[in-house]
């Protein structure tokens, strides 16, 4: 098995949600799975108690126990670009302590999946000029990208594997979450896989998240990709 990122083409794809899916189906298959995510913004309040979005959804929907103080680098109150965030709270990223973190893992898990914030250009630190991407040729790992169905995703999604091309990234297939099925979302699919023609997943548009519980994606040609027996 190896270790890979969750890159979304945007904000707000379901990057967390496609992350707890494969943590939950590579668990299923017997396999010792950690998510890690680097940076996490916007602090959340449920009767006057504190707490993150995408760590919450781990811990959660995981089938096995989580070492919870490893599965996250930085939190930031601000629902914001990490790096503003960060900045807010006095704080600067260094993204050496997110690789060793991510080093650290992979010597403990069969698979780490490392989930982004926003796109790949989403700046980390403005002092050092240091993005998401960076972290990602950095840690010498492939990534499953996230994106959307709907208007818009033909540009968004040929730009996000063009950038990683262009940085010799290897992609091991696409998930296109949210489907409707409509004529225009088919197209819009075909058009990405014609252009390239990688493993994916579609995933329908759900009406709770608690749904992933029983989804299953384990039929695909991207899960293909990500597990052999």
């Amino acid at each position: 098995m190896q270790h890979f990122w969750v890159v979304g083409t945007d904000t707000e794809v379901g990057k967390t949600c496609v992350t707890t899916l494969l943590m939950r189906q590579l668990q299923q298959q017997g396999l010792r799975v950690t998510p890690y995510k680097p940076v996490q913004t916007g602090e959340v309040y449920k009767d006057s108690e504190g707490y993150y979005q995408d760590t919450a959804m781990y811990e959660k929907y995981s089938m096995q126990m989580l070492d919870l103080e490893n599965v996250n680098g930085y939190s930031f109150k601000e629902p914001a670009s990490p790096h503003f965030a960060a900045q807010l709270e006095g704080q600067q990223i260094n993204i050496h302590h997110l690789l060793k973190q991510m080093q650290l893992l992979q010597q403990s898990y069969d698979v780490v999946i490392c989930e982004g914030a926003g796109g790949l250009f989403v700046p980390l630190d403005t002092i050092e000029k240091t993005t998401l991407l960076d972290v990602i040729v950095q840690s010498k790992l492939p990534v499953v990208v996230v994106t959307r169905t709907t208007l818009g995703t033909i540009n968004h999604t040929l730009l996000t594997l063009e950038s990683l091309r262009t940085r010799d990234i290897e992609v091991l297939g696409i998930v296109f979450n949210g489907d409707t099925g409509s004529r225009m979302e088919q197209n819009n699919v075909e058009t990405i896989l014609l252009h390239h023609a990688l493993p994916f997943a579609i995933i329908p548009q759900l009406q709770n998240i608690s749904e992933i519980v029983d989804y299953s994606i384990t039929d695909t040609s991207l899960f293909e990709r990500l597990y052999t027996k």
